[in-house]
Protein backbone atom coordinates (compact mmCIF):
# COMPACT_ATOMS: atom_id res chain seq x y z
CA UNK A 1 0.00 0.00 0.00
CA UNK A 2 2.80 3.00 0.65
CA UNK A 3 4.47 1.66 -2.83
CA UNK A 4 1.10 2.60 -4.10
CA UNK A 5 1.13 5.61 -2.21
CA UNK A 6 3.93 6.68 -3.05
CA UNK A 7 3.54 6.30 -6.80
CA UNK A 8 0.52 8.16 -7.19
CA UNK A 9 2.63 11.17 -5.25
CA UNK A 10 4.83 11.11 -8.04
CA UNK A 11 2.28 10.66 -10.16
CA UNK A 12 3.98 7.82 -11.75
CA UNK A 13 0.07 6.20 -12.32
CA UNK A 14 -1.43 9.01 -13.65
CA UNK A 15 1.17 9.47 -16.35
CA UNK A 16 1.19 5.41 -17.64
CA UNK A 17 -2.41 5.76 -17.38
CA UNK A 18 -2.57 9.02 -19.83
CA UNK A 19 0.95 7.20 -21.90
CA UNK A 20 -1.59 4.16 -22.32
CA UNK A 21 -4.42 6.31 -23.64
CA UNK A 22 -2.15 8.58 -26.04
CA UNK A 23 -0.63 5.75 -27.74
CA UNK A 24 -4.01 4.18 -27.60
CA UNK A 25 -5.11 7.35 -29.99
CA UNK A 26 -1.73 6.87 -31.82
CA UNK A 27 -2.13 3.53 -32.69
CA UNK A 28 -6.15 4.12 -33.89
CA UNK A 29 -4.50 7.00 -36.40
CA UNK A 30 -1.88 4.91 -37.72
CA UNK A 31 -4.31 1.96 -38.49
CA UNK A 32 -6.81 4.88 -40.03
CA UNK A 33 -3.76 6.34 -42.02
CA UNK A 34 -2.83 2.30 -42.85
CA UNK A 35 -6.36 1.44 -44.39
CA UNK A 36 -7.44 4.94 -45.84
CA UNK A 37 -3.69 5.86 -47.22
CA UNK A 38 -1.61 3.30 -48.03
CA UNK A 39 -4.40 0.34 -48.41
CA UNK A 40 -7.30 3.10 -49.70
CA UNK A 41 -9.78 0.38 -48.38
CA UNK A 42 -11.94 2.76 -47.12
CA UNK A 43 -12.42 3.95 -43.14
CA UNK A 44 -14.27 1.94 -40.20
CA UNK A 45 -13.41 2.38 -37.05
CA UNK A 46 -10.08 0.35 -35.80
CA UNK A 47 -10.78 0.65 -32.63
CA UNK A 48 -13.18 -1.85 -30.56
CA UNK A 49 -15.40 0.98 -28.79
CA UNK A 50 -16.46 4.01 -30.45
CA UNK A 51 -14.06 5.84 -29.48
CA UNK A 52 -10.85 6.72 -31.66
CA UNK A 53 -8.15 4.47 -29.76
CA UNK A 54 -6.70 1.29 -29.89
CA UNK A 55 -5.92 -0.11 -26.85
CA UNK A 56 -3.34 -2.90 -28.21
CA UNK A 57 -1.12 0.15 -28.91
CA UNK A 58 -1.06 1.17 -25.53
CA UNK A 59 0.08 -2.12 -24.25
CA UNK A 60 2.50 -2.83 -26.42
CA UNK A 61 3.68 1.46 -25.34
CA UNK A 62 4.04 0.07 -21.59
CA UNK A 63 5.41 -3.27 -22.60
CA UNK A 64 8.26 -1.53 -24.30
CA UNK A 65 8.42 1.17 -21.39
CA UNK A 66 8.67 -2.06 -19.25
CA UNK A 67 11.11 -4.11 -20.95
CA UNK A 68 13.22 -1.17 -22.25
CA UNK A 69 13.36 1.24 -20.23
CA UNK A 70 16.12 0.87 -18.49
CA UNK A 71 17.92 -0.15 -21.25
CA UNK A 72 17.43 3.56 -22.58
CA UNK A 73 19.10 5.30 -19.45
CA UNK A 74 22.16 3.08 -20.08
CA UNK A 75 24.78 5.29 -21.32
CA UNK A 76 27.99 4.20 -19.39
CA UNK A 77 29.17 1.72 -21.87
CA UNK A 78 30.10 3.03 -25.76
CA UNK A 79 29.60 -0.19 -27.05
CA UNK A 80 26.06 -0.47 -25.62
CA UNK A 81 25.54 2.93 -27.04
CA UNK A 82 25.97 1.72 -30.69
CA UNK A 83 24.09 -1.51 -30.73
CA UNK A 84 21.23 -0.03 -28.17
CA UNK A 85 19.12 0.80 -31.30
CA UNK A 86 19.52 -2.56 -32.55
CA UNK A 87 18.74 -4.08 -29.40
CA UNK A 88 15.54 -1.75 -29.28
CA UNK A 89 14.79 -2.43 -32.59
CA UNK A 90 14.67 -6.17 -32.26
CA UNK A 91 13.22 -6.56 -28.90
CA UNK A 92 10.56 -4.18 -29.69
CA UNK A 93 9.64 -6.18 -32.82
CA UNK A 94 9.55 -9.45 -30.70
CA UNK A 95 7.39 -8.11 -27.80
CA UNK A 96 4.58 -6.19 -30.03
CA UNK A 97 4.98 -9.80 -32.05
CA UNK A 98 4.03 -11.62 -29.06
CA UNK A 99 1.08 -9.00 -27.89
CA UNK A 100 -0.22 -9.16 -31.24
CA UNK A 101 -0.46 -13.05 -31.38
CA UNK A 102 -1.89 -13.30 -27.95
CA UNK A 103 -4.56 -10.87 -28.88
CA UNK A 104 -5.36 -12.73 -32.28
CA UNK A 105 -6.32 -15.79 -29.43
CA UNK A 106 -8.30 -13.30 -27.09
CA UNK A 107 -10.30 -11.94 -30.12
CA UNK A 108 -10.64 -15.06 -31.54
CA UNK A 109 -11.83 -16.89 -28.66
CA UNK A 110 -14.63 -13.36 -27.65
CA UNK A 111 -15.32 -12.25 -30.98
CA UNK A 112 -15.24 -15.13 -32.99
CA UNK A 113 -11.88 -13.53 -35.15
CA UNK A 114 -9.65 -10.60 -35.42
CA UNK A 115 -9.18 -7.55 -37.04
CA UNK A 116 -6.27 -8.30 -39.01
CA UNK A 117 -6.89 -11.20 -40.83
CA UNK A 118 -5.82 -9.65 -43.89
CA UNK A 119 -2.25 -10.82 -42.96
CA UNK A 120 -2.81 -14.18 -45.25
CA UNK A 121 -1.71 -11.51 -48.13
CA UNK A 122 1.72 -11.39 -46.93
CA UNK A 123 3.91 -13.88 -48.14
CA UNK A 124 5.45 -15.04 -44.55
CA UNK A 125 3.10 -15.10 -41.76
CA UNK A 126 1.62 -17.34 -39.28
CA UNK A 127 -2.50 -18.88 -39.38
CA UNK A 128 -2.46 -15.03 -41.00
CA UNK A 129 -2.10 -14.18 -37.21
CA UNK A 130 1.23 -12.21 -37.34
CA UNK A 131 3.61 -11.62 -39.89
CA UNK A 132 7.16 -10.44 -40.84
CA UNK A 133 6.23 -7.04 -42.61
CA UNK A 134 4.11 -6.25 -39.78
CA UNK A 135 6.65 -7.32 -37.38
CA UNK A 136 9.66 -5.58 -38.80
CA UNK A 137 7.25 -2.25 -38.57
CA UNK A 138 6.99 -2.67 -34.78
CA UNK A 139 10.27 -2.98 -34.74
CA UNK A 140 11.14 0.43 -36.55
CA UNK A 141 8.00 1.84 -34.84
CA UNK A 142 9.26 0.54 -31.40
CA UNK A 143 12.48 2.74 -32.11
CA UNK A 144 10.46 5.61 -33.31
CA UNK A 145 8.61 5.19 -29.81
CA UNK A 146 11.86 5.04 -27.56
CA UNK A 147 13.73 7.50 -28.88
CA UNK A 148 11.56 10.15 -30.11
CA UNK A 149 8.01 9.61 -29.13
CA UNK A 150 8.06 8.95 -25.41
CA UNK A 151 10.81 11.51 -24.63
CA UNK A 152 8.33 13.90 -25.76
CA UNK A 153 5.56 12.20 -23.98
CA UNK A 154 7.87 12.55 -20.98
CA UNK A 155 8.34 16.28 -21.22
CA UNK A 156 4.90 16.85 -22.31
CA UNK A 157 3.34 15.34 -19.10
CA UNK A 158 6.24 17.10 -16.70
CA UNK A 159 4.60 20.50 -17.61
CA UNK A 160 1.59 20.69 -15.47
CA UNK A 161 1.30 21.05 -12.08
CA UNK A 162 0.22 17.97 -9.66
CA UNK A 163 -3.36 19.10 -9.65
CA UNK A 164 -3.99 20.13 -12.92
CA UNK A 165 -2.62 16.24 -14.26
CA UNK A 166 -4.70 14.47 -11.91
CA UNK A 167 -7.88 16.81 -13.38
CA UNK A 168 -6.94 15.21 -16.64
CA UNK A 169 -6.34 12.16 -15.67
CA UNK A 170 -10.19 12.29 -14.08
CA UNK A 171 -11.12 13.80 -17.41
CA UNK A 172 -9.54 11.09 -19.88
CA UNK A 173 -11.16 8.14 -17.28
CA UNK A 174 -14.53 9.67 -17.62
CA UNK A 175 -14.46 9.69 -21.72
CA UNK A 176 -13.05 5.94 -21.12
CA UNK A 177 -15.25 4.68 -18.77
CA UNK A 178 -18.37 6.07 -20.46
CA UNK A 179 -17.38 4.99 -23.79
CA UNK A 180 -16.98 1.20 -22.35
CA UNK A 181 -19.88 1.20 -21.17
CA UNK A 182 -21.93 2.90 -24.03
CA UNK A 183 -20.15 0.38 -26.78
CA UNK A 184 -20.97 -2.83 -24.48
CA UNK A 185 -24.44 -1.44 -23.20
CA UNK A 186 -25.25 -1.13 -26.69
CA UNK A 187 -23.60 -3.95 -28.15
CA UNK A 188 -21.17 -2.32 -30.61
CA UNK A 189 -19.38 -4.13 -32.63
CA UNK A 190 -17.05 -2.69 -35.25
CA UNK A 191 -16.76 -4.01 -38.47
CA UNK A 192 -13.85 -6.10 -38.87
CA UNK A 193 -11.66 -6.27 -41.72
Amino acid sequence: MKKIKELLEKQVIQKLFLCFWMYSVLGWCYEVFLEVVVYRWGFHNRGDMFGPYCPIYGIGALLFLLCFGRLMKKNDKKWLNIIKPLLIFLGCMAVATLVELIATYIFEYTKGSWPWQTYARYKYNFQARIALSTSLRFGLGGVLFMYFVQPFFDWLLAKPKRRTLNIITIIVLIIVLTDFILTKSLNYMPKLA
